[in-house]
């Protein structure tokens, strides 16, 4: 029993880390956008506040991957490891 706990504990917390891996993506995507938008702005200063509303609006649909990470991995450490260790009670 407590062999089983230890093994769902140490799985979830296996997959929080895997799950904040994904804060990887957004954090390039969004370096990406910004170093674009400074090279438009560059190139075309008169379009400045239409370049810097999309590079915005864009960095902000990119954060919500690593928000969603962020989640999964808090339920994952927090929730999981409590709900499943009641399961195993259950069944056994």
């Amino acid at each position: 029993m407590e062999l089983a706990a230890g093994i769902i504990m140490g799985c979830c917390a296996l997959g929080a880390g895997i799950a904040m891996i994904a804060g990887i993506g957004p954090g390039i995507g969004e370096g990406n956008a910004v170093a674009k938008a400074c090279e438009a702005i560059g190139r075309q200063p008169e379009a400045r506040s239409a370049v810097t509303t999309t590079m915005i609006m864009g960095c902000a649909v990119a954060e919500t991957t690593g928000l969603y990470a962020l989640v999964i991995a808090i339920l994952l450490i927090f929730v999981a490891p409590g709900r499943m260790v009641d399961i195993l009670k259950s069944v056994l």
